[in-house]
């Protein structure tokens, strides 16, 4: 697992997609875990402060001690941090908007106890979206005879459970790749045609204060694998700052 940056507060890492962050019985066969490799990774303790969907990839923050582990995630609970992720959605995105969509805790029928959470009054979620680019392609996969496609910046101003994977089926505009909220015919033209099997949604930079001095630290995610591929074939890296393709370029300390 590469490892973005580190100091002797925290680390952070470049989780890839299929990767659970720790232990979970939502999913008990997996054996490997993003908590797990890091200790491993640095002979030490780490600390989870916020957490990533299996298959979501991207900057992933751990904390180093327990002070900065408090830090972080209180700074994650009261909203500091800024969480941008890139995501390729079915269908023309609107050029900008907010969801402003509230999000019902949703029951996990496989957590010790049975189910919970889903007699919960959904809660406040709201999800800042930019289209950065679209294409049509000249293929039927529904009932039209092109299949449009857009490649969105997601900045979700909240953090329930897989809000930006339910606020884009919300709106009608399903991340490719998502087998819970997304359309399989898609999905499936993806991994067959375009061989993208994966989830769409990539968690692109990190921007939060720093547990020892409180000025602000960003971190990046270049985008790789089956991610920029996909972009490439689309034209559509160019659209993106160097800093997300892994080129030299400004950014925040």
């Amino acid at each position: 697992m590469e490892i973005l940056c580190r100091d002797d507060r925290l680390v952070a890492v470049h989780k890839p997609s299929g990767l659970l962050v720790h232990r979970s019985p939502i999913d008990r066969r997996e054996t490997r875990f993003a908590l797990q490799e890091v200790r491993d990774l640095l002979g030490r303790r780490v600390y989870p402060v916020h957490r990533l969907d299996k298959p979501t990839s991207g900057v992933l923050l751990f904390a180093l001690d327990q002070a900065a582990a408090r830090s972080l995630v209180e700074a994650f609970s009261s909203g500091r941090v800024a969480k941008t992720y890139l995501a390729v959605v079915r269908g023309t995105l609107p050029a900008e908007g907010v969801i402003d969509h509230p999000l019902a805790e949703e029951p996990d029928r496989l957590a010790p106890g049975g189910a919970a959470g889903g007699d919960r009054a959904p809660q406040a979620a709201v999800t800042v979206y930019r289209r950065l680019a679209e294409v049509e392609l000249p293929v039927a996969v529904g009932r039209y005879a092109t299949s449009r496609y857009s490649l969105a910046a997601l900045l979700p101003q909240t953090g329930r459970r897989r809000q930006l994977r339910r606020h884009l089926k919300h709106l009608c505009h399903p991340i490719i790749g998502d087998t819970s909220y997304g359309e399989g015919r898609h999905n499936r033209f993806f991994r067959d045609e375009l061989h993208t099997s994966r989830l769409l949604l990539h968690a692109v930079e990190l921007t939060f204060p720093h547990p020892a001095t409180g000025a602000l630290a960003t971190v990046c995610a270049p985008v790789e694998g089956e991610f920029a591929a996909l972009l490439a074939r689309f034209g559509w890296l160019q659209v993106l700052p160097p800093r997300w393709r892994g080129l030299p370029g400004p950014t925040a300390e």
